[in-house]
């Protein structure tokens, strides 16, 4: 397995934020240092056990997607080279393959969520009320069901510890404007749908993902943050795929299972994860990158 990387130690570029799976490193007036780490978290607390290799992952996914999709929409990677960011070798060799040097933007306040199979909290909203989100969708829907079309089901993004809250599209309106809006919507559905189709013909579902938008200084939409990983979506195996129980994944959630099992009341600090569940788990990433990328 190769070197697990828990915490960053860049001691050259002021510290902005360290979230639950990425540290930001602030390099200019225009430009910062995401360090994608092989943390994981699950019930909104990071674990004290890394995957290893998760971070390489969820880093070489997100540039994948972003090079496939850059017809659709300007996204915030940066020509700058990371020797010019972090000239010392050694901090260099850490974090090399978790990096990615990007614009600054201003951040909308908003995830954009697309569901294109009815799951997690679509489901329960579609339960109680035979919608989600305020859409009205079909009687007699089935757990995991593919959905008519695919569904913007936008959230408000949480302080530190808390929930995100979904929102219905007039809520989206009132926190951006009309115009980003409605840009925010149609791009975040064309985006969804040609990924899903090209990751169905390599046998894999996108369920729902969740994409981010930054605004540059003229005021254009731009993709930021991670895209299309099995962190920030829900991958399902074609192969495996039936409607009516919830399918197998390629994310997190066989962590989550795991942890369902234990004494532990969901807060921090996690426990320590066996060497059984870190060795599975990692080979969940490796092998959705495969189907994506090698083909």
């Amino acid at each position: 397995m190769p070197a697990t990387l828990h915490t960053s130690h860049i001691k050259s570029l002021p510290l902005l934020h360290s979230g639950k799976v990425r540290d930001i490193y602030d390099i200019d007036d225009g430009h910062m240092l995401i360090v994608t780490t092989d943390r994981i978290s699950a019930f909104d607390v990071i674990m004290p056990t890394p995957i290893p290799g998760k971070g390489i992952i969820l880093n070489e996914v997100t540039q994948f997607w972003l090079n496939e999709l850059s017809h659709i929409i300007p996204n915030q990677t940066s020509d700058l080279k990371l020797e010019d960011v972090l000239p010392d070798a050694e901090e260099r060799a850490e974090v090399a393959s978790h990096t990615m040097i990007v614009k600054k933007l201003k951040a909308l306040p908003i995830e954009a969520i697309v569901r294109g199979y009815i799951i997690g909290s679509g489901w329960k909203d579609y339960q109680a009320t035979g919608a989600i989100c305020g859409i009205e969708l079909p009687a007699n829907l089935q757990l995991a069901d593919k959905l008519p079309e695919a569904l913007f089901t936008p959230s408000t993004k949480a302080a530190v510890g808390a929930h995100d809250e979904n929102i219905d599209y007039n809520k989206s309106i009132d926190l951006l404007g009309d115009d980003i809006a409605k840009q925010v919507r149609d791009v975040s559905l064309q985006l969804y749908n040609e990924a899903a189709e090209y990751a169905l013909e390599r046998g894999i579902i996108i369920a729902d993902t969740k994409f981010e938008f930054g605004l540059d200084a003229d005021g254009q939409l731009t993709l930021i943050d991670e895209v299309l990983t099995p962190d920030s979506s829900r991958f399902w195996p074609k192969d495996k795929y039936q409607p009516g129980s919830s399918p197998v994944s390629f994310d997190k959630q066989f962590v989550r299972d795991y942890l369902e099992t234990l004494d532990w009341n969901k807060t921090a600090p996690g426990p320590e994860l066996p060497d059984s569940i870190v060795t599975k788990t990692a080979e969940k990433y490796e092998y959705a990158k495969k189907l994506l990328m090698e083909q």
